[in-house]
Parts: C-alpha cells; structure tokens; sequence
C-alpha cells in the first residue's frame, strides 16, 4: 500500500509561506465581490475574493480584509456594510476595487446611497446590506462576521471570478 507522502514527489513540496499559499489559491477560483463602507471621509470600498455564506439562520456572510488596507480603518468603526456580487461585465470595476490609490467612487462608479446609508453599487447582479457582528483577527487580517439586514438578488449578469491572477466570466 502506498503511503499519502510517497504520493507527491519530493521536489513538488515546499514549506509554508505567503507565497505558497497565494501560489495554492491562485488555482482556486474564486467569485468577486465588492465590500462597501460609509467612511468619515466618504464612502471605502475593495474588492473580496473571500466572501462566504455562513449560516441562513440567522443570515450571516463573512469576508477577510487585511489591516493594512485603505479601507480597514472604516470597515473596523462601521456598523453596516455593502456586499456587492460582481457580473462577468464588471472587470474593470473590480479592478478599480482592488487597485491601491485608485478614485474607486469616482466618475466612472456608479453608486447611490442605500439602506443604512451604506454605498451601493448599480448594475450589479445582487448586493446584501449587513449589520457587522464580529471581526476576527487571523493573522494580517481580521475575518468580519455581518448579519444581512437587506439586501437585492434580482439584477442582471452572469458572476465574474477570478482565477490564476485574472478576472473572468464563466464558459459554458
């Protein structure tokens, strides 16, 4: 009988490391959404690979954000926030979302202020508002636990994914 270590060439293994992991989950496709805030300054946002639903009762999602991030300040104090799901026609407002400096609330962002006076984007295929019940540190980044409070799954699109470092759509 074979054993699971002499299943994976020696050559193939490395030891843990924030490369190895992003290495990992660059193989792991995952679906693009847009976490919003209402900031002191105006509204926050990023863009979220790690969106998860936990549980339905109550309904609650959770996402992971890193400290160090532009957003993190509002996300940290913020009762509620957006959960923005993005469409395959929506790449460039998820880079925009996850690009450093960038004028993410811009003219070329379509948003309006929603329930809770949170920011929520238009043209989206669904969005959630959410009361923000627990922040989880885990490493550099700290693991938010919110309860959705409202929220719309009726727009248009099919989901944008991001996958081996690239936005894309879904093939049939």
């Amino acid at each position: 009988m074979t054993a699971p270590s002499d299943l994976v060439p020696p050559s193939a293994t490395r030891l843990a490391s924030p490369d190895l992991l992003r290495s990992v989950f660059r193989r792991h496709a995952a679906g693009v959404a847009v976490i919003t805030a209402r900031g002191e300054g105006g509204p926050v946002g990023f863009t979220a690979t790690s969106l998860t639903s936990v549980s339905a009762e109550p309904p609650l999602v959770s996402f992971g954000i890193g400290t160090a991030g532009s957003s993190w300040p509002a996300i940290s104090r913020t009762d509620h926030i957006g959960v923005h799901i993005l469409g395959e026609h929506q790449e460039e407002l998820a880079a925009t979302f996850a690009r450093s400096g960038a004028d993410r609330f811009g003219a070329a962002t379509s948003w309006r202020e929603g329930p809770e006076r949170v920011p929520v984007l238009d043209d989206v295929p669904a969005w959630l508002v959410c009361r923000v019940v627990g922040r989880v540190p885990a490493g550099d980044h700290r693991i938010v636990i919110a309860e959705v409070v409202h929220g719309d799954p009726t727009g248009a699109g099919r989901p944008l994914v991001y996958h081996q470092g690239r936005f894309n759509g879904l093939r049939d």
